[in-house]
């Protein structure tokens, strides 16, 4: 097969990783910058351009876009699957997950575990919002952020309040979730290739630190997950339609809850702390279920 990784960066260690395991597997692979592809989009016959060149051969598209190239990463892998070729994950699927209140309503809506979240847009609103989540210590989020920017521990409802207000004085977009306080800083990286999940880790947050991203000082460190957090990771991956995802849980006094689902999740800690071979899955689970015109939209919403 040949395929294309969308990339901005071949140096980084997810990008390298599943090159090697293409080329290991015996597929020709390139790497692509998204924002150096510009589009033709025609009825008949839609191309993309990249370097001067047509990209018209590819068999399967692995898009690395990151969170702040959404809008025209997931263009330019739209335009892909109009020409056919096999995303491993799909552009409605990427956007979807990308927006952190729509995935929230999406996985409730099926019934999957959440943390209590509650969502305004008036500054009149906020104490009744407090009381929905339970009072403080809550998370506030902004809707945008990723690697844990944009996340802050509220401990007091004065403290909240000040936060939302300088929050949505800059027009900023928010959610406001309970703090689930027995996870003690630590999350479940549970990483999904089709319905499965084929590697987990522990995630723990440095002294003082309540993320346990490992960009914000986090150590990971092989897990054993239980049947019902295996199964919440699984079916949080095929609500949003994607083949391949890291899906993050906290277990809490009532079970697993989601906190988030990345289409694009980074290979280097779970690799490292499982010392399983992701790459490889993921190019094999391209060669089983990839193939011209194989798109098709999964999921809803």
């Amino acid at each position: 097969m040949k395929i294309a990784i969308l990339s901005r960066n071949a140096k980084l260690y997810s990008t390298r990783r599943l090159v090697e395991a293409a080329k290991g597997r015996g597929h020709e692979v390139r790497v692509i910058d998204p924002l150096r592809c510009y589009m033709n989009i025609t009825s008949h016959r839609p191309s993309i351009h990249y370097k001067g060149e047509i990209l018209d051969d590819f068999d399967a598209v692995i898009p690395r876009i990151g969170a702040s190239i959404t809008f025209y990463g997931t263009a330019v892998l739209r335009q892909f699957e109009m020409m056919g070729v096999y995303p491993l994950n799909e552009s409605v699927a990427i956007t979807r997950a990308r927006d952190k209140l729509r995935s929230a309503q999406l996985l409730a809506r099926k019934g999957i575990g959440l943390p209590v979240t509650g969502f305004a847009h008036s500054p009149d609103d906020i104490s009744d919002l407090m009381e929905q989540v339970g009072g403080a210590p809550v998370v506030i989020k902004l809707l945008e952020g990723t690697q844990g920017i944009g996340v802050v521990l509220a401990e007091t409802d004065k403290a909240a309040e000040s936060v939302i207000q300088a929050f949505m004085g800059l027009k900023a977009n928010i959610m406001v979730q309970e703090f689930i306080g027995e996870a003690k800083g630590a999350d479940l990286r549970c990483l999904v290739i089709g319905d499965k999940v084929v590697a987990s880790m522990k995630r723990q947050a440095k002294e003082g630190e309540f993320r346990s991203n490992l960009h914000r000082g986090g150590s990971a460190a092989l897990v054993r997950i239980t049947p019902e957090e295996r199964s919440t990771a699984a079916r949080a991956a095929r609500v949003m339609g994607l083949n391949v995802c890291g899906v993050d849980l906290l277990r809490s006094n009532h079970g697993p809850v989601v906190m988030e689902v990345n289409s694009s999740p980074g290979l280097e800690g779970i690799e490292s702390a499982t010392n399983k071979d992701i790459a490889n899955t993921i190019i094999e689970f391209i060669e089983k279920n990839g193939g011209p015109n194989k798109t098709k939209t999964r999921g809803k919403g």
